[in-house]
């Protein structure tokens, strides 16, 4: 996994060239002021970026090695991400089904992202349902059944245009018929101004409610990388109408910033669950802030 994650996490690493940014030889104002520009620039956020050069500056002394930074550094993310409960926490399984609502803007990567869930419960033993409730959007049907396909997963499907509560409410009944273990429903993208959307969400949530008792339920709100601080805040207003339990970013891999996955978490107030970093069904992985720095930094040797 560490492998993988480098490999994709190359184009954020050459930007932000941590390894050698603290090789320059004195601990002074001008390195403060250039991490701190890095980090901003990187997409960290104002908030997160002043949270950790304070506590990097409290651990460090005019004899610590680069290599003693280096090593505080990443201690430091990995205690920061680490902080939202819940973070890299897998989809939670009782002896009930489990039911994973997918929230979120329009091209965050909600379709793929549900194909590659089910994918994923599959390689551990566990049977899943799509449901294809974004029927607002031309061909997301179509969509969400060809990357079923590809994962040998059933599609609960309508025609596009249809009431996307109806295929909620069936593909509910048919995960109760086939003895699943979990339902992913993949919604229309919303936008967080736009009432009536938002309202519609709401019904599919009470769908859920209703014919879901016993349940598991999951909500994971996917954001994509690209758009960072600017993605954020736009989908605060999502809480306000479906407790949110976790958050999944997408498109990693093509991001050259990158700094969001170290803040999303605290700036939306719930855990980072899942990253994509790649097309393949394999390329969802556990957010792991370990591995995740590991990879950023290409450093394995992080203080105790």
């Amino acid at each position: 996994m560490l492998n993988r994650l480098s490999e994709r996490l190359v184009s954020v690493r050459e930007r932000w060239g941590i390894p050698s940014f603290f090789s320059r030889g004195s601990i002074d104002g001008s390195l403060w002021e250039s991490l701190e520009e890095m980090l901003i620039t990187g997409d960290v956020g104002v908030d997160m970026t002043e949270r950790i050069i304070g506590s990097l500056r409290s651990r460090i002394s005019r004899r610590s090695s680069d290599r003693d930074i280096l090593k505080m550094f990443s201690s430091v993310l990995c205690e920061m991400v680490s902080e939202v409960e819940g973070t890299g926490q897998p989809i939670r399984f009782l002896s009930a089904p489990t039911v994973v609502l997918l929230v979120g803007v329009n091209g965050s990567g909600k379709t793929t992202t549900a194909a590659k869930l089910s994918w994923k419960i599959g390689q551990e033993g566990r049977k899943a349902v799509l449901a294809a409730a974004d029927t607002f959007r031309a061909g997301a049907v179509e969509q969400l059944t060809i990357w079923g396909d590809r994962a040998g997963v059933r599609v609960v499907a309508h025609a596009p245009g249809g009431d996307p509560g109806a295929v909620v409410f069936d593909a509910i009944r048919a995960v109760e018929a086939g003895g699943h273990d979990c339902l992913i429903v993949d919604t229309a993208g919303r936008l967080h101004n736009r009432s009536n959307l938002m309202e519609e969400m709401s019904k599919i949530a009470r769908i859920i409610e209703k014919n879901c008792e016993g349940w598991q339920r999951e909500t994971f709100l996917v954001i994509d990388a690209v758009s960072g601080q600017n993605g954020l805040r736009q989908v605060e207003a999502f809480g306000k109408t479906v407790p949110i339990s976790g958050l999944i970013v997408t498109k990693y891999d093509h991001t050259a910033k990158g700094g969001v996955i170290l803040s999303a978490g605290h700036q939306l107030g719930v855990p980072v669950r899942y990253v994509g970093i790649g097309e393949a069904m394999e390329d969802l992985v556990l957010f792991r802030p370990e591995e995740f720095v590991d990879a950023l930094l290409e450093s394995n040797d992080r203080e105790a």
